[in-house]
């Protein structure tokens, strides 16, 4: 797992048992976000205006709220995996689910989203958010601990948890409270590809790969599949546990 410095904003890179406590962050995807390459030629930033860019904000955000915990080190996806590699690419979306529970803390950056008019109100920008129709952010919302949502100026909105926003998380995902930051490998797959058929991704495939951690799958990615990966997917489950709802439910109905 590569993890980014709080303090002087390198990688490094840590293997089983030598990973230190770390925060994560869950976002969307943007126009100017930063790459690892980015990152590690440093001697480039001012020359190609990487602090300019928002994805930079997004790592300078994460990596203040990360020092205020106390902490030395945090993740991010844009720039924490070589996506060049797609051995690494594949190892990392494998693992992604383990890595978010494992957190100290996630951040939720919701970067359409403002506090001046609250989640509450019934046409909020933090109901109508890109952050809760992404296939991705699934199971970024469901397997941290602690999960702190952030507004588009890194002004807090609350805790998932919280009594204020469980209800609200409900009525725009349908998942309950008592799901959230719980346990949920007892529910069949059915209702897990009831909660992803809300949501999109931008490739055909990671619809499918977003759902590995969830069902506690593992199996390589081969993009250009195409709906060949849901087949592997169910293949994989039923070895695992005889899920009669797994079958019961078809590409259409997911995707």
């Amino acid at each position: 797992m590569r993890l980014l410095n709080a303090k002087t904003l390198e990688l490094k890179e840590f293997f089983g048992g030598s990973i230190p406590e770390y925060t994560i962050l869950s976002h969307t995807w943007g126009e100017e976000e930063v790459t690892l390459q980015e990152i590690v030629e440093r001697r480039w930033w001012k020359k190609r205006g990487i602090k300019k860019k928002a994805g930079f904000k997004k790592i300078t955000g994460c990596q203040r709220l990360t020092r205020e915990l106390g902490l030395d080190w945090f993740w991010i996806d844009t720039c924490c995996i070589d996506k060049t590699s797609s051995a690494e690419l594949s190892e990392a979306v494998n693992s992604m689910y383990q890595w978010y529970q494992r957190s100290r803390k996630c951040f939720a950056f919701l970067s359409d989203v403002s506090w001046e008019d609250g989640p509450v109100s019934k046409n909020s920008s933090f109901r109508r958010s890109r952050w809760f129709t992404r296939g991705w952010t699934l199971q970024e919302l469901l397997a941290p601990t602690f999960l702190e949502f952030y507004d588009q100026a890194w002004v807090s909105l609350g805790f998932r948890d919280s009594q204020r926003l469980t209800g609200i998380i409900k009525e725009i995902t349908g998942i309950g409270g008592e799901i959230l930051g719980a346990s949920f490998k007892d529910q069949p797959a059915a209702t897990i590809f009831s909660w992803a058929s809300r949501r999109k991704t931008s490739r055909q495939e990671d619809m499918t790969y977003c759902l590995l951690g969830l069902l506690n799958i593992t199996m390589p990615l081969l993009y250009g599949e195409g709906n060949r990966a849901f087949a592997r997917l169910q293949e994989e489950r039923l070895k695992q546990r005889h899920d009669q709802t797994l079958l019961a439910w078809g590409l259409d109905d997911k995707l």
